[in-house]
């Protein structure tokens, strides 16, 4: 279990996805990453079906519309992709009660919290807040650490996501990539973990990531994890998706991205273990890079 400094959340734990092809959404997960299913149900709530994966130590829940609802509603405007951040809490009567206080609106289903984004008042920030457990790692990689929310409005995001869930926004660190065109906060929730939500204004919007908030506004647009074995991630999505992943083709390697159409709509980029610290306000906790 990591280290719990916050009272309210303690690590990115999993992300959910729309889609309107749920099994082959979550085929891609198993076979690229070596996921494992370990359950399907509905959430009531969202009038969604859902298959839950393993990833990690993480989940990845793969929603499909079950009637009309929250989620047939986000694919009517989105080609389907990421749908909600999750968190976990080590206490999830406290986070309640805290949102009671910041008279935040939720439904509760499942044993989780769901939070729109209209009622948290973050344009483009859907949350899902679950009991910490543990959870053995599945697959290729060790965890998801990020999820990156698109908004023009970065300081006020931050500002309230610090606010409503009691994070010290000390800890926040402030990111600009002038090669992507963005800028804004990393909301680290833990200041000894990279977990946060990476929310940022793409100025650029001749850039991938600005066409596509002028598509589609505030919103979800990747998630982020780490691997300790980078080279033989990209050995296998060489051999399986060779057109659908971004990296140093030979040689050392800190990173990779694989491509939404790999992964039923999803960015995932890929850092190899501790390296985001190079990015995250401290990087002397980068390890040497052996592989």
């Amino acid at each position: 279990m990591k280290l719990m400094v916050n009272a309210m959340l303690s690590r990115v734990d999993r992300v959910q996805v729309s889609t309107r092809d749920p099994d082959t959404v979550a085929d891609s997960w198993v076979r690229l990453l070596d996921a494992r299913e370990v359950g399907r149900d509905t959430i009531a709530a969202l009038s969604a079906k859902r298959i839950t994966l393993d990833v990690g130590n993480c989940q990845i829940e793969v929603l499909s519309p079950d009637g009309e609802g929250i989620v047939q509603s986000h694919l009517a405007s989105n080609p389907g992709g990421p749908f909600a951040a999750g968190f976990a809490t080590q206490d999830l009567s406290a986070v309640k009660t805290r949102l009671k206080e910041e008279q935040v609106d939720f439904q509760e289903e499942t044993g989780q919290v769901l939070i729109e984004p209209d009622v948290l008042g973050i344009a483009g920030l859907r949350l899902v807040i679950s009991q910490d457990e543990e959870r053995e790692r599945q697959g290729v990689l060790q965890n998801l650490y990020e999820v990156t929310h698109l908004t023009v409005e970065v300081q006020a995001a931050a500002d309230d996501f610090a606010r409503i869930f009691k994070l010290d926004s000390k800890h926040f660190v402030p990111i600009n990539s002038e090669n992507y065109g963005y800028d804004g906060y990393l909301t680290l929730v833990n200041p000894a973990e990279l977990d946060r939500i990476e929310t940022i204004n793409p100025y650029d919007l001749d850039k991938t990531m600005g066409r596509f908030y002028s598509k589609f506004g505030a919103s979800l647009y990747m998630c982020y994890g780490e691997c300790d074995d980078l080279p033989s991630l990209r050995n296998r999505l060489q051999e399986l998706v060779p057109n659908d992943w971004t990296g140093d083709r030979e040689g050392p390697l800190d990173g990779l991205f694989i491509h939404p159409k790999a992964l039923g709509g999803v960015m995932l980029g890929v850092s190899r273990t501790t390296f985001a610290w190079s990015w995250s306000g401290s990087p002397e906790r980068i390890q040497p890079n052996d592989k």
